[in-house]
């Protein structure tokens, strides 16, 4: 199995992000992160801030925000890397967390309602959607992780959203959705090395 390179670069990628904002500021402050490119859709609308549904994807309110989320990445992307090869990898992670964001923005917009918004957890549930695709796929598994443990733990990760405060359901559904997708698209299922000619 290679080593799953880009799970371990975006895990690093957000850590730094996040000391480095520890140092200059209060990551758990709403003000001080809409003014380091986190979401917040009058922005994005009203003065063209559109960077903002990509860079929102690399910053979390608070460490156990990070770690929710990177833990989730680690667990996940170590085997579903391997089981898209690595460019496909990024790009579903990358699209999956701006699928989320654009799917809360629209929630935003219609609710007319705005919240300071942040953090990777439509990326990582768009993981959680493609892994679930893959394990469908491939009867039930995905290397050493199941089917049903991946739906077991998106159920309780939507749940414990929903039973939450302040918590973007609509990025994690938008996420997920996104994966499902994409992975749809991206995803070409592995041959057997037992699978030619097999001698009797």
């Amino acid at each position: 199995m290679r080593k799953p390179v880009f799970t371990i670069a975006l895990t690093i990628i957000n850590a730094a992000v996040f000391l480095i904002l520890s140092f200059i500021g209060m990551t758990e402050d709403a003000s001080f992160m809409a003014g380091h490119g986190a979401m917040y859709v009058p922005y994005v609308l009203e003065q063209g801030e559109y960077y903002r549904i990509f860079t929102s994807m690399f910053l979390h309110f608070g460490f156990q925000h990070l770690m929710n989320n990177m833990v989730m990445l680690l667990a996940i992307g170590y085997t579903l890397e391997n089981e898209l090869g690595r460019v496909k990898f990024l790009l579903l992670y990358l699209l999956s967390g701006i699928g989320g964001t654009c799917v809360s923005m629209y929630q935003d917009i219609y609710m007319n309602e705005y919240a300071v918004a942040a953090g990777a957890s439509g990326a990582v549930f768009g993981l959680i959607g493609a892994t679930l695709y893959v394990a469908v796929r491939n009867h039930g598994r995905v290397g050493r992780v199941s089917g049903k443990g991946l739906m077991f733990m998106a159920a309780v990760s939507l749940y414990y959203g929903y039973t939450s405060g302040g918590v973007d359901n609509f990025a994690h559904i938008g996420g997920m959705v996104s994966g499902i997708l994409l992975a749809a698209l991206l995803y070409r299922k592995q041959k057997s090395e037992f699978s030619h000619n097999p001698r009797l």
